[in-house]
């Protein structure tokens, strides 16, 4: 199937707000890094699952309000909340008032 960039990270998004982490780690590559701005950055695929299992005790919900794609990159900008150890939700917890910021580089 030839997806646009923009149809591979919905697909990937919908994997995981339905609690599906294998099915959106199917779509990142094994050297995959998430960095958090002033905190932290995750390297490979594995610590990508770790944080997954640790933070995500329910799925994340997102609101995307834009989908940026050019060439072999796609960035997703809007709000992701969910809850944390507490029960209690967490919003834009790295970026406030961005929201938040993710660019994925797709290979083809």
């Amino acid at each position: 199937m030839d997806w646009n960039n923009k149809e591979i990270l919905e697909k990937a998004n919908k994997a995981l707000t339905a609690g599906d982490n294998e099915g959106f780690l199917s779509f990142c590559t094994d050297d995959t890094q998430w960095t958090f701005v002033g905190d932290k950055t995750l390297k490979g695929k594995e610590s990508v699952r770790q944080y997954m299992a640790k933070e995500y005790l329910e799925p994340p919900q997102f609101v995307v309000e834009n989908l940026v794609a050019e060439n072999d990159f796609v960035t997703a900008i809007g709000e992701i909340s969910f809850k944390d150890k507490s029960d209690r939700e967490i919003r834009n917890k790295l970026l406030n008032q961005v929201l938040f910021l993710i660019t994925f580089f797709i290979y083809h």
